[in-house]
C-alpha cells in the first residue's frame, strides 16, 4: 500500500482484558480490543496519529456530529490462518470508500499512509486477539465525527479519525424473512445513499422496528419514486438466483458499492455463473417466486459475508423460498472464505497481508 513510515505514537496499556473475554460466546460489537487508532483534523491539517488504550471520548456538548450527523464510518474484517498468519480483505475499497463517503459528507479526507500505516500497527498489537478457525475474525470499525465545538449549521472545521476493533464470531441470524418497501425509502436520488453515512442507518432502524413486529427480520428497500424496483437490504446488497441467472441492482447514488457485492459479481463470472446487474423489479421477483423459478434471495456484506433468505412478503403476498441443497449463497461464502482465510487460491490480489 505504502512503504512510508509515519511516525505513531504509541501508548500501550499496562494489562490487557484478553482474559477477561470468553471468544466462544461473543455478542457482535459488544467487547473491544485494548487498543485504538485516533487521529484528529485541526487548523486544516491531520495531526500525528496515536495508538492509546481504548477508552471513553471526552467531547463537546456543542460537537458539530451531534447536531449535525456529520459522521461516516467503514466496516472491515482481519482473519488469522492456520499459520498465524494476519490477512484482511480488499482493505483499499474500504479506505476509497470511506473517503468517498466523506467527500459526500464535507469531511477531509484521511491519508491513505496514516490508514494502513496506523491499521497494520494496530493489528499487530491486538494480533491476540483475532482468532483462528473459519467465521472468527476482528471486526475493525474505522469511523470519523465532527468535533468543533459550534452548533451554527455548516461544516465542522474540526474532525476525529478513529479504528475501533471488535472481536467476532461466525455470524449466523437464524432463518431470516423479509418485507419488501412499499412505503419507506433508504435513500433517494441526489442524496447520500452511496456514503456510508452514520444517518443512513439510523433511519432505517424505525421502518425495520415496524417490519419485526410483523415477524420479518430485515427490509429490502425499494426506489423512493415509485416502490418497484428493489435495491439493497438493511446492511447488505441483495441478490436474487432467478433459474441459474444471478440478478443484482446496479450502483448509483442510492445504493451502497458494497465490497462483498462486487466480490460475488467477480466469482460468479469466475465460475460460470451468469449474472445481470440491472434493475429487478418488484414484480418480476413477485411472478419468479409464483412459477418456481425463484430459487434464491441472498445478502452479502461484511458482517454475516453471506445471508440467505427464507423468505418475503410485499402488498399482502407471502412467499416462502425451497431449501436449496448446492446453493449459490453456500457456494459464494465458501468461495470468499477460503481467500479471506488463505484456504485458496487468490486469483485477483484481494487479500492483503498485515
Amino acid at each position: 500500500m505504502s512503504d512510508l513510515s509515519i511516525d505513531i505514537k504509541i501508548t500501550k496499556i499496562s494489562e490487557s482484558k484478553i482474559s477477561t473475554v470468553d471468544f466462544d460466546n461473543l455478542t457482535f460489537g459488544k467487547i473491544f480490543t485494548d487498543h485504538m487508532f485516533v487521529c484528529d483534523y485541526i487548523d486544516g491539517t491531520w495531526q500525528t496519529p496515536e495508538i492509546m488504550p481504548y477508552q471513553p471520548l471526552t467531547i463537546d456538548p456543542s460537537a458539530r456530529v451531534f447536531h449535525y450527523g456529520q459522521a461516516v464510518f467503514e466496516g472491515m474484517k482481519a482473519f488469522k490462518d492456520e499459520n498465524d498468519q494476519i490477512w484482511m480483505f480488499r482493505p483499499e475499497d474500504n479506505f476509497n470508500r470511506i473517503n468517498k463517503s466523506s467527500h459526500r459528507m464535507a469531511i477531509p479526507e484521511f491519508p491513505k499512509e496514516f490508514f494502513f500505516e496506523g491499521l497494520t500497527k494496530l493489528l499487530h498489537m491486538e494480533k491476540d486477539w483475532i482468532q483462528k478457525g473459519k467465521g472468527n475474525s476482528l471486526y475493525i470499525r474505522p469511523f470519523v465525527i465532527a468535533t468543533e465545538a459550534a452548533i451554527s449549521a455548516s461544516p465542522s472545521n474540526s474532525y476525529k479519525f478513529m479504528i475501533i476493533c471488535s472481536p467476532a464470531q461466525s455470524y449466523y441470524a437464524g432463518e431470516v424473512k423479509v418485507l419488501f418497501a412499499e412505503e419507506f425509502s433508504r435513500a433517494a436520488d441526489g442524496g447520500v445513499g452511496y456514503a456510508k453515512a452514520a444517518g443512513n442507518y439510523g433511519a432505517q432502524f424505525y421502518p425495520t422496528s415496524l417490519a419485526h413486529a410483523k415477524g420479518y427480520q430485515q427490509i429490502i428497500w425499494t426506489d423512493a419514486n415509485t416502490h418497484e424496483y428493489l435495491e439493497e437490504a438493511g446492511t447488505m446488497n441483495i441478490f436474487f438466483r432467478v433459474g441459474d441467472t444471478l440478478l443484482t441492482a446496479p450502483n448509483n447514488d442510492r445504493i451502497l458499492d458494497g465490497i462483498t457485492r462486487k466480490s460475488v459479481i467477480q466469482l460468479a463470472k469466475d465460475n460460470g455463473i451468469e449474472v445481470e446487474v440491472r434493475r429487478v423489479r418488484v414484480d418480476e421477483i413477485k411472478e419468479a417466486a409464483k412459477n418456481g423459478t425463484l430459487k434464491e434471495i441472498f445478502g452479502a456484506g461484511t458482517a454475516a459475508v453471506i445471508n440467505p433468505i427464507a423468505g418475503f412478503e410485499h402488498a399482502g403476498d407471502e412467499f416462502d423460498l425451497p431449501k436449496m441443497e448446492d446453493s449459490y449463497a453456500s457456494f459464494f461464502k465458501q468461495k470468499l472464505m477460503d481467500i479471506q482465510y488463505n484456504v485458496s487460491e487468490d486469483p485477483h490480489g484481494w487479500r492483503f497481508k498485515v
